[in-house]
């Protein structure tokens, strides 16, 4: 695991982890309190939910996918790849490793999101606790599923064809399945397309794994059959994602 190591190393040092961590930690404190929700006290909590997730996302979305595709980029054209194919590490293992390091950032980062919802957005009805951990561990569990395959294709793609393809194609992909099919599912309730739904079903559906509604409105967790179906689908995705990665990683540059 020595490329996991250097990679994790490479990224610890340079620090914007730490900036991002602190993001996580202080925006869901501090945009509440200078948004209209400080008018309402009710409404704090509300905001802290909104804020913590939102953080967790652009945190992920912008610095996780640009840090997976630097890494990624630097591997193949540094010489790294190439050194360590010769001591043996496959193109799939440093694959891996790479993508591994990143997510050893974003896990935690996740988690903090997860426990200032827990603890500190928390409903003041005992009877609805039991309810808010089993909805932030399912979004929490979901999240990372969804955003995984993501940080690995980045990385496989700026192996390729550089490292601003490789953000720019997969934050595109993301926001795609967050917000887009949303957008081209309401244009096809009003007018049915045949070329445009069959897009729709193979696009990503990002946002069945946001359950930042469900938490604000306190509307439960989501059906355990559900759910599971929910976990096949983004580990159907992780599947192919991967198979992609694997096909477009290098590990020495073109150029």
């Amino acid at each position: 695991m020595r490329l996991f190591r250097l990679t994790v190393s490479t990224i610890f040092r340079r620090k914007a982890w730490a900036v991002c961590a602190f993001a996580v930690i202080a925006l869901p404190f501090v945009l509440p309190m200078i948004s209209m929700a400080s008018e309402r006290p009710a409404a704090i909590m509300m905001a802290r939910i909104q804020a913590s997730w939102a953080t967790v996302l652009v945190t992920t979305l912008m610095w996780g996918l640009f840090s997976a595709a630097r890494q990624g980029e630097s591997n193949s054209r540094s010489g790294l790849g190439e050194y360590f194919l010769t001591t043996g590490v496959s193109s799939t293992r440093q694959w891996f490793e790479i993508w591994l390091a990143v997510m050893t950032f974003i896990v935690p980062i996740t988690m903090i999101g997860t426990s200032i919802c827990l603890f500190f957005a928390m409903p003041g009805d005992p009877a609805e606790h039991a309810m808010w951990w089993t909805t932030n561990l399912q979004f929490l569990f979901l999240f990372l599923l969804a955003m995984g395959p993501l940080l690995g294709l980045s990385v496989a793609l700026a192996s390729r064809f550089g490292g601003i393809a490789g953000f720019a194609l997969t934050l595109g992909l993301a926001v795609y399945g967050l917000y887009g099919v949303a957008y081209l599912d309401n244009m096809l309730r009003l007018e049915p397309n045949a070329i445009l739904s069959g897009i729709w079903k193979f696009s990503p559906q990002y946002r069945w794994a946001d359950l930042t509604q469900r938490l604000y409105f306190k509307q439960g967790p989501i059906a355990s059959q559900q759910f599971w179906e929910l976990v096949a689908y983004f580990a159907g995705i992780f599947a192919v994602y991967t198979g992609i990665s694997r096909l477009c990683f290098r590990t020495k540059s073109l150029a």
